[in-house]
């Protein structure tokens, strides 16, 4: 019998050997038991609470915090524009992103905003319903629901449908964007009714209905994707637009679908970055620069040294964004050569650490853009899945134009496409050949929803800004490499370098004044801009010592929330704003 004794401690240590791989597994994907979600405002992490608390995931939560802000951000996003959704799903550690980004219409010509002279027409591409690409976020969060989430698409966006019914007050910033984009407002009498105050910009505290919407939102609910792109709620939107002078057709509607796309990786020393792919540039502008910035010993340098080093290596990135991205579907990218460790080593040595390297002259007019439009939300639910979600409409209240009987207003992207030679677009960024218009082609952007994993520590984070999203999550990337925390990281003093404009942007107060005679001095132009600028949402998990923290952006009216799956908001921990 003792023949069987060794069998039986084999099978005994194979057994141990199984339960505790089994183990580890289970540990490895434990998640932190708690939720935690960071929005630009309290509504919007209200709905994805109240999702969680149905039983939904980050998933579903997600889509009931992008339909919220829909409601209550309408000058950042809404159901008239698109983004991306960075998912992590603990269950198989599958990480994607879900592009949602607007598509041109079918009609769209690269030339659709040129005058008889070869001219850029910069209003057109920005303002009223030319300037509109066919949207992509309902048909993210129908695919969302359908795909990731636990709950039918109509519980997640019941939340959103309330708010549109009852209302809500107007913030600050509601107040001073409506003024912003006051004429254009006033053009489109269904959005002259629906956001002003009898013809002008509210005041905070007024209430903001939109009864429209919510019959969207139902047919969305109702129907998915076709409640929005195919039947009743289509028509209306083509009909509207091309009364207004717009190109849409039914088709533009009934073909559009979202793209799952692999995200942008790569390290910056010990530290593993997950970012948005193209058509977003920001995965790749944050792969250059950091590879640039991973061969200095930044810690080491004198303030204005660390800016100098950090600008020139926005300077080059930016410079590749320009020249060399578009939309993959249409384009062959040269991400290999973009994304190499080498490449970025080569740009490194290209930088002297003395002068700031002039970019190309003569340098168009424009500026770095607004801050004040996008949105940018994070959420982790109790078993590890989480979302970085990054949405627009463009500038504010995008192309301002609202088709009659819908609650919609559109966007403006096509003005990021490059629409001539030269021509910069509402955010100073001048594009090539790769990001010329094309019909369904999407547009270049700058939103950059992502995930930093460095040992045990995990952030989600992101931040609206136009072409300064990259510079502001880059920013607080460095800072997430050197153990910042979530407070620190949203409010950080922001600078930033695009290549064109050949400026240095700042926020006020963000350099003193010796660092700017210093940067002066290297040939940098030291500009200034009006006021702070951004909105970064940031969850920090720290596996290790179980700690999960949550930040909302100083400057806007967010707010970040951390609690178990069913606390009521009372005893729930609130970080930042």
């Amino acid at each position: 019998m003792t023949h069987r004794r060794p069998r039986l401690a084999c099978s005994f240590a194979g057994a141990l050997l199984l339960i505790l791989a089994c183990w580890s597994v289970a540990c490895g994907a434990a998640g932190p038991g708690r939720a935690a979600i960071a929005t630009a405002h309290p509504a919007a992490t209200a709905a994805g609470f109240a999702v969680l608390a149905q039983g939904g995931n980050a998933f579903d939560a997600a889509v009931a915090i992008s339909a919220a802000l829909a409601v209550v951000e309408p000058a950042g996003s809404g159901l008239g524009g698109g983004g991306f959704w960075l998912l992590h799903r603990a269950a198989d550690e599958r990480t994607v992103m879900v592009d949602g980004r607007e598509r041109a219409p079918l009609a769209a010509t690269a030339d659709l905003y040129l005058d008889e002279k070869g001219r850029f027409q910069a209003r057109r591409a920005q303002d009223g319903a030319l300037a509109a690409a066919i949207p992509g976020q309902p048909a993210a969060l129908a695919y969302l629901a359908t795909h990731y989430g636990r709950l039918p698409l109509a519980v997640a966006l019941d939340p959103a449908i309330r708010l549109a019914r009852e209302g809500f007050a107007v913030g600050r910033d509601y107040a001073v964007l409506a003024g912003y984009r006051l004429p254009a407002l006033l053009a489109s009498p269904a959005a002259r009714r629906t956001f002003l105050a009898a013809g002008l910009a509210p005041v905070p505290g007024w209430r903001l209905r939109q009864p429209d919407l919510v019959d969207t939102l139902q047919a969305l609910a109702a129907r998915g994707h076709d409640g929005f792109y195919r039947g009743p709620v289509a028509a209306r939107l083509v009909r509207g637009v091309r009364e207004a002078g717009g190109i849409w057709t039914a088709a533009d509607l009934a073909d559009y679908r979202v793209v799952e796309r692999a995200p942008i990786q790569f390290d910056y020393r010990d530290m593993r970055v997950i970012s948005a792919a193209p058509p977003s540039s920001g995965g790749v502008v944050l792969a250059e620069a950091l590879q640039i910035l991973a061969g200095v010993d930044l810690v080491a340098q004198a303030p204005a040294e660390r800016i100098h080093w950090t600008v020139e290596a926005m300077r080059r990135a930016y410079r590749d964004r320009a020249r060399e991205l578009g939309d993959p579907d249409f384009v062959d990218l040269p991400l290999a050569r973009l994304l190499d460790p080498d490449y970025a080593d080569a740009l490194r040595a290209d930088i002297d650490p003395d002068r700031a390297t002039p970019s190309a002259t003569p340098a168009p007019d424009g500026s770095a853009g607004l801050d004040r439009h996008t949105t940018h939300f994070s959420v982790i639910d109790a078993d590890g899945n989480r979302v970085a979600a990054t949405l627009s409409i463009n500038t504010p209240f995008g192309s301002a134009f609202m088709p009659p009987g819908t609650g919609v207003v559109l966007n403006n992207e096509m003005d990021d496409f490059a629409a001539a030679p030269g021509a910069p677009n509402a955010y100073g960024l001048v594009g090539s050949a790769a990001n010329a218009i094309a019909p369904g082609k999407r547009p270049l952007s700058s939103m950059s929803p992502t995930f930093l994993e460095q040992g045990d520590r995990i952030a989600i984070l992101g931040t609206p800004g136009g072409s300064r999203i990259i510079s502001m999550v880059l920013l607080a990337s460095l800072a997430f490499a050197e153990g910042a925390d979530t407070g620190t990281m949203v409010a950080l003093p922001r600078y930033h370098h695009q290549y064109l404009p050949d400026r240095l942007f700042h926020e006020p107060g963000a350099f003193d004044g010796a660092v700017i005679e210093a940067l002066a001095a290297k040939g940098h132009h030291v500009e200034a801009v009006s006021r702070r600028y951004g909105d970064m949402q940031v969850i920090v998990w720290d596996r290790r010592s179980d700690a999960l923290t949550a930040a909302s952006d100083p400057r806007g009216e967010g707010l970040a929330r951390v609690e178990l799956p069913h606390q009521t908001a009372s005893t729930s921990m609130t970080v930042g704003r």
